[in-house]
Formats: structure tokens, C-alpha cells, sequence
């Protein structure tokens, strides 16, 4: 399959449809579920489709480690290429390697400000026009909504959109009317896409509680599939 047919087939394109053609520049898009339930593969699937359209992304990780988030985008762009059966796989891996950055901070005593002056030295002085944000391992517990609002401010200002990952904590089930989870709640005024991950039988269903400017809870009919990690459509 060459490229351009793998991107069109992808089911991400259905979950593009479903939130009125993608997450969009500047918005905040958040995967949520419990820890160890495959919001990195989503996220990676997400940045690696990006990728794949020529695309540039920059991934920050509040992880202590980098070297996994590597693993992750190989592991995907390999289950993907195999899947689809893709044409000159290694000529499109290097392109698209080409347009990523993996960035790395500690949440503790780094400031937002802090954080977005790196990523706007990356932007400006490495002439990196990124296209794409993805915010892996922040921990919304002791995080503040004012962190996501500079956030927001900053790819409104950049044209670019920002997906996160989020875990919700086991010990806490409650939600609100939306069924956003209690962690989320104070996020929510900067928050435009939440989606959830809902455990089934062999399978993680991709659940949409938040479109934009309205809260409509919708089976998006894609699930993560528990071997691969990928993102696919129900059959």
C-alpha cells in the first residue's frame, strides 16, 4: 500500500469525523483512563498518523526516561507498516522521524513558562514549525487549570493543536453529570476533546465525552487492540 492510501484507510480518519474534522489548531485534546491502559499507544498513534502526512511533532514527556517513547513510535510505525503492507516502509520511517522531537522535563519545579520558552526556542531557533504537541505523563493530580490555559494560549498563538494523556486514579470512580472523571473536572473550560478508554473483553473502546463546545458522550467505534496497540475501526 503506498502511503497516501494508508493514511486515507486509517481509522483515525473516523475519529477525525466524529470531532468535526480533528481536534483543530489551537485546542486541547485529553485520552484519559486508568494507568497501564494504553493512553502512550493512543497518543503515539495519534502523532505517528501526523507524522506519516508530513506533519511535524514535538512530544513532551514527564517521564523520568525518553527512551521508551522511542520504542513506542517504533513499535507503531512497525505494526502499521506490516498491517497495510506499506511501500518502502524505511524511506517513510526516515521521513517522518525527520519531522519529530521527543522533549523532556520534570513536572516538579518547572514552570509553564519555563516549559514553553524550550518549545519556542525549538520552534524559533531550531526552525522546527511544529504542527503537533503531544503532552505524555503529566500528572493532572497535582497539576493547575492555569498550566493548560497558557497551553491553549500557546497553540492558539503557534497554529498548532495539543493532544494529552491522563491518568485517572482507580481509587477515585467519581464523575460528574458529563461523566468527565472528578480529576478533569477543573480542566474542562480549557479542554475541547475528552476521550476515554473503557476496558472490554480483549479490547479498549474509545469513548468521546467532549466535542468542542459541547458534551455528548458517543461510541466512536474504535477500540485500541490490546497486541498491536493500534487504534482500529469496529468491525
Amino acid at each position: 500500500m503506498v502511503k497516501e492510501e494508508l493514511i486515507e484507510r486509517s481509522p483515525l480518519r473516523l475519529l477525525e469525523k466524529s470531532i468535526h474534522g480533528g481536534l483543530g489548531a489551537g485546542n486541547i485534546g485529553v485520552i484519559a483512563a486508568r494507568k497501564g491502559t494504553g493512553k502512550t499507544a493512543c497518543l503515539v498513534h495519534i502523532a505517528t498518523d501526523q507524522l506519516l502526512q508530513g506533519k511535524h511533532v514535538i512530544h513532551i514527556s514527564f517521564s523520568s526516561r525518553t527512551d521508551h517513547i522511542i520504542t513506542w513510535y517504533e513499535d507503531i510505525f512497525r505494526e502499521i507498516s506490516l498491517k497495510r503492507d506499506l511501500e518502502n516502509a524505511m524511506d517513510v520511517h526516515d521521513d517522518a522521524i525527520r519531522n519529530r522531537v521527543v522533549m523532556n522535563f520534570s513536572q516538579t519545579g518547572v514552570t509553564v513558562n519555563q516549559l514553553l520558552r524550550s518549545v519556542r526556542a525549538m520552534i524559533d531557533d531550531g526552525q522546527f514549525n511544529a504542527d503537533v504537541l503531544i503532552v505524555d505523563g503529566y500528572d493532572f493530580g497535582v497539576g493547575e487549570p492555569t498550566t493548560l490555559e497558557a497551553l491553549r494560549e500557546f497553540a492558539r498563538e503557534n497554529n498548532l493543536g495539543i493532544w494529552f494523556s491522563a491518568s485517572i486514579h482507580r481509587e477515585d470512580p467519581r464523575v460528574d453529570e458529563h461523566g468527565v472523571p472528578a480529576l478533569l473536572s477543573p480542566f474542562m473550560d480549557h479542554i475541547s476533546v475528552l476521550i476515554t478508554l473503557a476496558p472490554e473483553e480483549d479490547h479498549l473502546k474509545l469513548r468521546l465525552l467532549k466535542d468542542h463546545d459541547q458534551f455528548r458522550p458517543e461510541d466512536l467505534h474504535l477500540h485500541l487492540d490490546s497486541k498491536t496497540l493500534l487504534i482500529r475501526a469496529e468491525e
